[in-house]
């Protein structure tokens, strides 16, 4: 199915903002919906997530895009369709050096206080600025 002009662009957007997490690092749904200027819109980037591609000739695909850094707001990470899928998760962030606990309901969380990811735009954004304030500031001068 062929997505519109502006799920596309959202779909994109979701996904760039996602590869600027750092390794070792995870943020929510909510948090990247705020980055991407859609607050309202955290589930959608959930359906981002889950439809993110594993062609490798893909733009942006499951290798590409580190979908396992997003978790829900709560710190724990989303149950899947299979049952394996939050397990696989958490498989791939303790490579990163995520600690990943089991909850007592049996629900895997991390610590967003040593691990979370919130900055208040993303970093690909602040070195724009950056980048604009140096140019300015060398017309000043």
């Amino acid at each position: 199915m062929a997505r519109t002009d502006e799920a596309a662009a959202f779909f994109a957007a979701v996904y760039s903002a996602v590869q600027e997490i750092p390794p070792g690092k995870v943020t929510s749904y909510g948090h990247i919906a705020k980055l991407v200027g859609t607050p309202q819109r955290p589930r959608q980037v959930g359906v981002c997530l889950k439809h993110l591609s594993h062609d490798q000739g893909a733009r942006f695909n499951n290798s590409t895009v580190p979908w396992q850094r997003v978790i829900n707001a709560k710190g724990v990470i989303s149950p899947r369709s299979q049952p394996s899928g939050a397990r696989n998760q958490a498989t791939v962030l303790q490579a990163e050096g995520v600690t990943v606990s089991t909850g007592s309901l049996g629900e895997l969380t991390v610590d967003f206080a040593e691990f979370g990811w919130f900055p208040r735009s993303l970093p690909s954004e602040e070195e724009e600025y950056d980048s604009e304030d140096e140019i300015k500031n060398e017309d000043t001068e």
